[in-house]
């Protein structure tokens, strides 16, 4: 079995496999910033899969994402009561909230990708792969060149990313069917009665 194997089995179960350090991790998370910049990933498998490469331009950030659905503002003007509702908004899974987010503020990179790291009652916590479109490492590289060109500027914030095309309905897992799930998961489940 090769290193990266060791590490993918460790994070199928985080809490009994690393024990103690867990604990001491999420207690030292809560203190940090909502963003904060790595150095390298905590995840390094789930990382490498994802498209990081240990060089120049790669940048890694944790973004902390509070749990609990959003709602739209309070209504401060008149409406009859039918309309005068606030539901939440559950277009936006957490993890392309977190890449939204790690995207505002740094904005001279585009979103690569993302993975999940921790959650506890509170908090969510998704590692950022985030590539400095301008770095001459990044515009050699002919297999990363790719995402400084100008029409994928903005990447994060149109749904084109791994997270945002779940959320959209048109990445689905390996096991429930290659197929695009769209217009939406009901309405497709509706057309295959």
């Amino acid at each position: 079995m090769g290193m990266y194997k060791y590490i993918r089995n460790a994070w199928k179960q985080p809490k009994e496999n690393l024990g103690s350090i867990w604990k001491e991790r999420l207690i030292l998370w809560r203190k940090e910033p909502v963003t904060v910049r790595i150095e390298r990933p905590t995840r390094l498998d789930r990382a490498r899969s994802l498209g990081y490469k240990a060089k120049q331009g790669f940048v890694i950030v944790r973004q902390r994402v509070i749990r609990g659905g959003r709602q739209r503002p309070q209504i401060r003007k008149g409406r009859r009561s039918k309309h005068y509702r606030r539901r939440k908004i559950v277009g936006l899974s957490y993890q392309s909230v977190a890449e939204q987010r790690a995207a505002k503020k740094y904005v001279n990179c585009e979103v690569l990708n993302s993975y999940y790291v921790a959650k506890d009652g509170r908090y969510f916590w998704y590692e950022v792969i985030l590539v400095d479109k301008a770095h001459p490492q990044v515009l050699s590289d002919p297999n990363l060149k790719w995402i400084a060109e100008k029409k994928h500027t903005g990447r994060v914030f149109r749904g084109l990313t791994a997270a945002g095309k779940r959320s959209r309905g048109i990445l689905t897992h390996k096991g429930k069917g290659a197929e695009k799930m769209r217009p939406s998961l009901r309405a497709n489940l509706r057309r295959s009665k």
